[in-house]
């Protein structure tokens, strides 16, 4: 299991695409796994046969375990399995071990499963699940901390008792007082630890969550609770990007292959924006705020297993076909689950776009770790009133949109927030041709 960020410490194998026997190629993807980060496809580190699977479908095992072994001579004999079975000769394969990461675990020639690792001690007289245990994200800690509660005397649901930050919020939501050392809160999740729950009537089909699913419904609620919401709205006249893009169309998408939308456009003047706004840019540490100086736009992307917010890296350093080029680059990837960890961590402020299913205006959901989030509702021609050459009031077709700010009340002001959208409203209303 790869190390994914320092706040991760397990991830869950969510499915094979391959079986043992099965031939693969170096690079070839061979398994999925799920984190509190990202969903993604984990290629092959040699082509060669797949010899054995240790770890199962579902299966949450902590960073650098051994998932899979694979033979890297075709036709060689599989040596003894972690089940003990013999080998079919006496010649050994050559076999690699693979680690989530898809890298060769160094050294390695066959450690037991996850669930018998063994406790080795180490040089503070800390065993394996104790290290875990301890080794909570900082997430974790800052909520504990906030609460008064001591990570060290919990026992979650993670991997060796690690606590989680489900655990966590479930346990807080409990009501119970914080614990004493050595206190246990673990226990399946259920209606026990989240309150009144919803149960099925005959005839009614019950499927649990995703990992994808559950990791959502996790920041979603993690969010509402570490931020103060509020949203504010605002028409926007995009007739004048509109004309542009149709104008400039054909011959972008012809030189640089790229299909051009308003996205690039939005973010662009976003990204403008929030150089002048700051708090909007900016994050909650304590009672300290946090102005980030590099301009990191998480993109919303709707997937048919969930959402994910795939993120442009100093976006203030990108063209208009820059953005073109990274934002599609990184939609697509999320959808045939190609992103890097890496590629769904550091947003410091967030677009979503409900608008390209219709949806006429939102309230986003502020993610955690940011002030704010942009919401896109659909673009559609309306009626406007507006004034004419000779300052008379006429009627004309203008294609428009409106957006929503949901902002952290508790560093943005309602003021702040407008000043930044009616500042982007006169970016996109006045946009210049040459800076296309």
């Amino acid at each position: 299991m790869p190390q994914m960020g320092e706040s991760i410490a397990e991830g869950t194998l969510s499915r094979w695409l391959k079986k043992v026997g099965d031939e693969v190629k170096r690079d070839e993807p061979i398994f999925e796994i799920s984190t509190d980060k990202v969903d993604a496809e984990i290629p092959s580190p040699t082509s060669g046969v797949i010899a054995e699977i240790i770890v199962t479908e579902g299966q949450t095992v902590p960073v650098n375990a051994i998932v899979a072994r694979i033979e890297t001579e075709k036709g060689a004999a599989i040596g003894p399995s972690a089940g003990g079975s013999a080998p079919t000769t006496s010649v050994p394969a050559p076999s690699v071990a693979v680690a989530a990461s898809g890298a060769p675990a160094s050294g390695a020639k066959g450690p037991p499963s996850p669930a018998s690792a063994p406790r080795e001690q180490v040089g503070n007289g800390g065993s394996f699940e104790e290290r875990i245990r301890t080794k909570s994200s900082p997430l974790v800690r800052k909520i504990a901390a906030e609460h008064g509660i001591e990570v060290a005397a919990l026992q979650g649901s993670g991997i060796a008792g690690r606590v989680t930050k489900r655990d966590l919020m479930s346990f807080i939501d409990s009501g119970a007082a914080a614990p004493a050392r050595g206190r246990s809160m673990h226990a399946p999740m259920g209606v026990e630890q989240q309150g009144p729950s919803a149960q099925p009537w005959p005839g009614d089909v019950v499927e649990p969550m995703s990992k994808i699913r559950m990791l959502t419904a996790d920041h979603m609620v993690l969010a509402r609770r570490s931020a103060a919401h509020v949203t504010s709205f605002f028409e926007i006249d995009l007739t004048r990007i509109a004309r542009m893009r149709a104008k400039m169309r054909a011959k972008f998408e012809a030189e640089t292959g790229q299909k051009l939308t308003f996205l690039p456009f939005i973010t662009a003047a976003t990204v403008k924006m929030l150089k002048q706004h700051r708090v909007l840019n900016a994050a909650v540490s304590g009672n300290n705020i946090i102005y980030r100086s590099r301009v990191n736009i998480g993109i919303a992307v709707a997937l048919d297993w969930g959402l994910i917010v795939p993120v442009v890296k100093d976006a203030e350093d990108l063209s208009i076909a820059g953005l073109t080029k990274t934002i599609n680059d990184l939609a697509n990837r999320a959808r045939t689950r190609k992103l890097q960890p890496q590629e769904v961590q550091d947003a410091t402020f967030t677009i979503t776009n409900p608008g390209v299913f219709g949806s006429l205006a939102g309230t986003p959901i502020i993610p955690v770790g940011t002030s704010a989030i942009l919401g896109l509702g659909a673009i559609e021609k309306r009626p406007k009133v507006i004034a004419g050459a000779d300052g008379e009031d006429t009627i004309a077709i203008r294609t428009c949109a409106y957006f929503s700010i949901s902002f952290d009340h508790r560093i943005v002001d309602g003021s702040d927030a407008d000043k930044f959208m009616a500042d982007l409203k006169k970016t996109l209303e006045s946009w210049p041709e040459q800076a296309v």
